[in-house]
């Protein structure tokens, strides 16, 4: 006897929903899997990101290639690195709840544009999801996770917190990981004595720290890092000392999404100075932008 057409469909319906029910269950766990909930009060210790590294250096024989981290408290690391970090990877992060919308539709374009998926547009708290949890394989599925992972990093922890799990867990280099191991590495001093200049260099190597370094002759660093130290003076986080002022030469170019500028009265105070006592520190601490209030 003949099977009917029906008869043979039939099978395949069944596979179908047996590959739904996995591809169901495979995301749907990540809403209760992993406990986010231990982050609150304990630092993770070994990422999927440092894993996959290390997977990584196995594969090509370095045996002996170790993660080098050093866990640093976020009161210790130095205010120019934290908005250097916020400028270069995430500037609306105190304002959204984990998604940059209006990043994400632009990437979403580049990416019809470009006939390719590679999304794009990360906010901090994606790429914290990522590093602590996923691949960082480039596909629709691991974006789903992503986004749930994301989604409850957001509702179980402050702003602040995940800010200071991001500097301790992001690359910085071949296996440098969190800031407290990059800042000694690169340029010899604790993550609180970090400079201006040094930070908007280590912010500008945050998408490719394999292939740039914050030390290097790098055009791609030196032009980053440049256009992030220009937007931390424009909003005041950096204080241009007497002689900066007097030969500084008007800026025609747009460089900041939101010019805030340096604030007048910090210009008048650098101009009217007597030049021995006008030398303010690039580390000194400046005050938040007011858009810039953790929750």
């Amino acid at each position: 006897m003949s099977k009917t057409p029906a008869t043979r469909i039939k099978p395949v319906r069944v596979i179908v929903i047996i590959l739904l029910l996995l591809f169901a269950v495979d995301v749907g766990r990540y809403f209760f899997y992993p406990d986010v909930g231990s982050l609150v009060d304990e630092n993770p210790t070994k990422t999927a990101f440092m894993e996959y590294r290390e997977a990584e250096w196995q594969r090509d024989g370095r045996f002996d290639k170790k993660v080098d981290q050093r866990w640093v408290s976020l009161r210790n690391v130095s205010q120019n690195l934290v908005k250097a970090v916020l400028i270069a990877e995430d500037d609306k992060f105190w304002q959204h709840e984990g998604f940059d919308y209006k990043a994400m539709e632009r990437a979403l374009e580049k990416n019809i544009l470009a006939k390719k998926f590679k999304m794009g547009g990360s906010t901090i708290s994606q790429q914290l999801a990522k590093n602590l949890y996923l691949s960082p394989t480039k596909n629709p599925v691991r974006k789903i996770k992503e986004a749930i992972l994301t989604w409850r990093l957001e509702k179980t922890l402050s702003k602040r917190r995940i800010l200071e799990i991001y500097v301790n867990v992001a690359e910085w280099g071949d296996g440098i990981f969190g800031i407290g191991q990059a800042a000694r590495h690169y340029y010899g001093v604790s993550p609180a004595k970090l400079s201006a200049e040094q930070a908007s260099r280590l912010a500008a190597i945050l998408p490719n720290p394999i292939l740039f370094s914050p030390t290097g002759s790098s055009r791609y660093v030196h032009n980053r890092s440049s256009l992030i130290y220009a937007i931390m003076r424009r909003r005041g986080i950096v204080v241009p000392d007497y002689r900066e002022v007097m030969t500084m030469t008007p800026d025609s170019t747009a460089v900041d999404s939101v010019v805030i500028g340096v604030p007048e009265y910090l210009l008048e105070q650098a101009m009217s100075a007597d030049s021995s006592k006008s030398n303010i520190s690039e580390g000194a601490e400046a005050a938040p932008a007011p858009s810039e209030t953790p929750k």
